[in-house]
């Protein structure tokens, strides 16, 4: 990793394990232990906001340099030697102790909470970059499962063989589609491969046949790839996931280089989408959490949590 990253990195609050691996605050973890309140991973699925580690095994590794990506980009690097899982996790569960020392003896943060917290029990393997091109994934998911950690995976869906052959699998494994069509992929996410589109309509028809937890991420920035509702709802017919998940595009990191506020959709606009969307489906929307400008949309009557 070039130090100009590395200091870009640390100065965004990151922390970084050989040169690939790294670890960040969730914005909502923050929030949990300062005000109780919850990041939707929790409303929707009953994971705890505060024990969650939010890390990447590849921190600045992806074959998308999606505009709307919160990451510093064009600053890829060749990685000489991978972590091997139970050393990386120890790392990051060990940076991220150190990142919430702050809390500790705050009147706002119980210590009841804070102790939790130094243990997480929910691993969130989609801070930045494409999590399928490390080479001991499985490895890492079934490090995190051992210790009785639950696992949610988020993938661009351009590595299909890599989820073909993932063992185990995640406890919910996500597949974000940002775009109803190959043209509007090609302008929003701007791949670094060809076949790109290809790769992640041949991961969309896999999804039927893994034996785990499975939901569409749509991520819906205004003027961009808000809209076309016929198209997503074909798209997530293909994958027939457990849920879809429709989320507004949120102005922050260096997306905000990119992109302007004005690209945020309101969660009106996206509630829209998701009804509609939902009733081609033949499903419901089932939750909703405004100040994520997030939808969830499943069958009704369905216990979403893990």
């Amino acid at each position: 990793m070039s130090d100009d990253l590395n200091r870009i990195l640390l100065k965004q609050h990151y922390r970084i394990y050989k040169d690939h691996a790294a670890v960040k605050l969730c914005h909502w973890m923050k929030e949990s232990l300062m005000r109780q309140r919850s990041c939707y991973k929790q409303d929707f699925y009953g994971i705890q906001s505060h024990r969650c580690l939010q890390m990447t095994p590849v921190v600045n590794e992806c074959n998308h340099t999606c505009l709307f990506c919160w990451r510093v980009q064009r600053m890829d690097h060749p990685v000489d030697e991978w972590a091997e899982p139970a050393e990386m996790l120890d790392a990051l569960i060990g940076h991220q102790r150190q990142l919430i020392t702050g809390f500790k003896g705050d009147s706002r943060c119980p210590a009841e909470m804070y102790e939790e917290a130094k243990n997480p029990n929910q691993v969130a393997i989609s801070l930045a970059g494409e999590p399928t091109m490390y080479p001991y994934l499985g490895g890492l998911i079934a490090e995190c499962h051992r210790r009785g950690m639950t696992t949610f995976l988020v993938t661009n869906g351009t590595n299909p063989e890599v989820l073909e052959s993932l063992d185990p699998l995640p406890t919910q494994l996500y597949v974000t589609v940002a775009a109803p069509n190959e043209q509007i992929y090609r302008k929003l996410c701007v791949p670094k491969i060809e076949d790109g589109w290809e790769r992640i309509m041949r991961s969309l028809e896999l999804l039927p046949s893994l034996n785990t937890r499975t939901v569409i991420r749509h991520t819906l920035v205004e003027g961009w790839n808000l809209g076309w509702e016929q198209e997503y709802a074909r798209l997530d017919k293909i994958a027939d996931p457990t849920f879809v998940e429709p989320k507004g595009y949120v102005f922050v990191g260096d997306s905000r280089n990119r992109l302007s506020l004005s690209n945020m959709p309101s969660h009106e606009r996206v509630m829209a989408f998701s009804n509609e969307v939902a009733a081609l489906l033949g499903l419901e929307v089932i939750r909703e959490k405004p100040d994520s400008r997030v939808v969830l949309i499943g069958q009704p009557g369905f216990d979403t949590r893990i």
